[in-house]
């Protein structure tokens, strides 16, 4: 029996075809990524008006260097303020584009080791045995150059929120209020999911949290949390939060297993540091309560009447205050908080005012409920104002809400775009 013996010739090229390395895709990927980022990183620099920040930043540093600065505290508060915040936005940026650079000069490095094993591949195919560490070289430097691209994604991603946040307090911490709603055991449960949804978000993103008023659930949960969030662009950002968040799940607390909605509401108010200057608060329109704090325990904390409760008779807005060493200093926190409150409360008649007169801009068909958050018979997380979806629903509940906040920030800038659009022009 004759038997056809293959041609070698033949063979080579197909076992060349099937030995082509992987990596090469693999680092076309990359490098389009990097273009995809530096454009992005092009793009932000001239919204933010890069140049005009440096030399911002360059006039100020006269007036910081002033002996005379600290004369009027008030004014040199500002002043250093804006000078961080200038920093801060220009130290991002070339942060930003320094790490594209790396990446770039990384990926052209990669490219010339790549074209280096090509070109020993052509003239002696026996030396592919001696690429083998270079292919480990170029395998390692695009696990790196991934990594690094991942990065700057996110990076751009919060930078592309930032430029979104130009309202008035957007820059300010923010005073975050939990309080669970309809639907009993699971809606105080549903609360204090959420309450940690957001100081899980708030860790990832290096933002500080303080914990004001906790009110126990009956049997789980809570029936209420009052906590701050400090850090630049805070309430910017959980402005997108404000309403009401719906939760369908089979619940725990049901013998029967069955499937439940809960409802919980979330509230956001802008932080003012000073807000005395602000807010004049009359002691007659104050009703304080003491009663002993809730919690662990410890020197002073719940073994004295050192909560405090303030209800703002002429409003009606109620802040409690448990978490501080003392009475004095609970009351003092207390007091921030409320006139807080009285501010954004100021500024919300303020803008029901403008409503008036140059009618609705937008209103959210869905009403109050803002998201929901199905976890059976499928899971899905659905923000009904933007319609912006996610599957993943753990990764939601565990902090990672970004796309969120930037869809509906985006959907806002839109809105208000229009309504500029659309305002007669004034003779």
């Amino acid at each position: 029996m004759l038997v056809n013996k293959p041609n070698a010739k033949a063979i080579s090229n197909p076992s060349q075809r099937e030995r082509k390395p992987a990596y090469k895709d693999k680092l076309k990927e990359v490098e389009a990524v990097l273009a995809i980022q530096s454009n992005r990183l092009d793009e932000a620099k001239v919204y933010m008006n890069f140049e005009e920040l440096k030399k911002r930043l360059a006039d100020l540093e006269p007036q910081l260097a002033n002996p005379d600065l600290w004369d009027n505290p008030d004014a040199a508060k500002a002043l250093t303020s804006s000078y961080a915040q200038l920093r801060d936005d220009i130290g991002t940026l070339e942060t930003l584009q320094n790490s594209i650079t790396d990446a770039q000069t990384m990926a052209e490095l990669t490219e010339e080791l790549s074209q280096d094993i090509d070109s020993g591949n052509a003239k002696d195919a026996d030396s592919n045995i001696g690429n083998i560490d270079k292919c480990k070289e170029i395998e390692k430097a695009l696990e790196e150059l991934e990594q690094m691209t991942q990065k700057l994604v996110i990076q751009l991603d919060n930078l592309e929120i930032q430029t979104l946040l130009d309202k008035e307090y957007d820059q300010s911490d923010a005073i975050v209020e939990i309080h669970a709603g309809a639907g009993g055991t699971d809606a105080q449960d549903w609360a204090e999911m959420l309450m940690r949804m957001y100081i899980r978000w708030a860790e990832k993103k290096g933002f500080q949290v303080e914990i004001e008023d906790v009110t126990p659930g009956q049997e789980a949960g809570i029936l209420s949390a009052t906590f701050i969030l400090k850090g630049r662009y805070v309430y910017g950002m959980l402005r997108a939060e404000k309403g009401v968040h719906r939760l369908v799940r089979m619940s725990p607390f049901d013998s029967n297993h069955r499937r439940h909605t809960s409802f919980a509401s979330c509230e956001v108010t802008p932080l003012s540091e000073d807000p005395s200057e602000k807010i004049d608060i009359d002691d007659k329109d104050l009703r304080i309560d003491t009663y002993r704090a809730s919690g662990a325990g410890g020197q002073h904390v719940n073994k004295t009447d050192s909560a405090i409760r303030i209800t703002h008779i002429p409003t009606g807005i109620v802040v409690c205050c448990q978490n501080e060493r003392s009475q004095h200093q609970n009351k003092e926190k207390a007091l921030q908080i409320l006139s807080s409150k009285l501010a954004d409360l100021a500024h919300m008649q303020h803008q029901a005012e403008l409503a008036n007169i140059t009618g609705p801009q937008s209103e959210v068909a869905w009403g109050n409920q803002i998201r929901s958050y199905v976890l059976a018979p499928f899971q899905l997380v659905k923000d009904l104002r933007t319609q912006t979806e996610s599957g993943n629903v753990e990764a939601v509940l565990d902090g990672t809400i970004d796309e969120f906040i930037k869809s509906w920030l985006q959907q806002q800038k839109t809105s208000d775009t229009t309504v500029s659009l659309r305002r007669p022009i004034s003779l």
